[in-house]
């Protein structure tokens, strides 16, 4: 995806670079989908570089160091080594990425005198990864700056938050993500590409997830829902036909996102009385959302939930 907007946070950070104390540690924060780890990386790279040197690309570049998210389980371990790319990943980033990472610290940058190390998301990282990480911050080696990409930094431990420097990422217009869908995915068909923009809600990587899991039914079935309500639960067996019957969590998470996209959208031209019940529906999706990538949950059970929140947020034909 290409990087696009976020002219106040480049601004910002290149006002930081040409300072005489650049501070070492920064918080990329703002919803999911809205480029930070691009941004982390195009920021990185501008970071490390030395003038008359020949840069690589910030994946695989020697002085910007980024933590993985490891292979599920051996067989994709294997897959990984032998240079195949569907390599599924565990969900969170471990403890012993972040300490090969530290081993590299203990050493000089290889083609000038700064480093970066990007952590994308932090919201990943494993306990055990957030207190090693937490020493380096304490201590950051001579040259070496952090960037910890945020999707939700309240959810950050205050001690990592206080060593950081916050730098906050707005959503982008729809003309930006028009813009994103039209480079990323030009044989889209447009109608989908309008859906995905109005889905988004200014976040371009949300969208393109949108185009990709071909959610515009389920856009449909969620509109119904909270246009009408569900009193006989039949637009609920709808939106579940819809997203399948075995979902993997990325389609899961897609859905729960699309949904409380549509939800935040209904809010700004709700009568009042209906905007409580909106805004108590959309913080049940956001903690849903968040509980997604930990949790084991039945998918007709999730869709059904997620139908509910809906339904209790629709026209008062149903109550919450």
């Amino acid at each position: 995806m290409r990087l696009r907007g976020h002219d106040a946070a480049w601004a910002e950070w290149r006002a930081a670079l040409g300072s005489e104390r650049m501070h070492h540690a920064w918080i990329l924060a703002g919803p999911r989908g809205l480029g930070k780890g691009l941004f982390a990386r195009a920021a990185a790279a501008e970071l490390v570089a030395e003038p008359g040197l020949p840069q690589p690309s910030a994946d695989r570049h020697p002085d910007i160091l980024i933590p993985e998210h490891p292979p599920e389980n051996k067989d994709e371990e294997k897959k990984r080594a032998d240079g195949q790319e569907d390599v599924r990943r565990k969900r969170s980033i471990p403890i012993d990425e972040i300490r090969t990472v530290q081993h590299r610290l203990t050493t000089r940058p290889t083609l000038g005198s700064r480093r970066a190390v990007i952590i994308d998301p932090a919201d990943d990282l494993e306990k055990g990864a957030v207190n090693a990480l937490l020493k380096s911050l304490e201590e950051p080696p001579v040259g070496t700056f952090f960037l910890l990409v945020a999707h939700r930094p309240g959810r950050l431990l205050p001690t990592i938050r206080s060593r950081c420097r916050m730098l906050r990422f707005a959503p982008l217009g729809d003309a930006d993500v028009e813009a994103v869908l039209r480079d990323a995915a030009p044989e889209a068909d447009p109608a989908a590409r309008e859906a995905a923009v109005a889905a988004a809600q200014g976040a371009p990587g949300v969208a393109l997830e949108f185009l990709d899991q071909d959610l515009g039914a389920i856009l449909k079935a969620m509109q119904a829902i909270l246009a009408r309500g569900d009193d006989d639960f039949a637009l609920r067996g709808i939106l579940a036909g819809e997203i399948g019957a075995r979902p993997d969590r990325d389609r899961m998470q897609a859905v729960v996102e699309l949904a409380r996209a549509v939800v935040a959208a209904d809010l700004a031209n709700a009568p009042r009385p209906r905007q409580a019940r909106i805004i108590t529906a959309h913080a049940e999706l956001v903690r849903l959302a968040g509980q997604l990538p930990t949790y084991n949950f039945d998918p007709g059970l999730a869709a059904m939930e997620i139908g509910g929140l809906l339904a209790s947020a629709a026209m008062p034909r149903e109550a919450a």
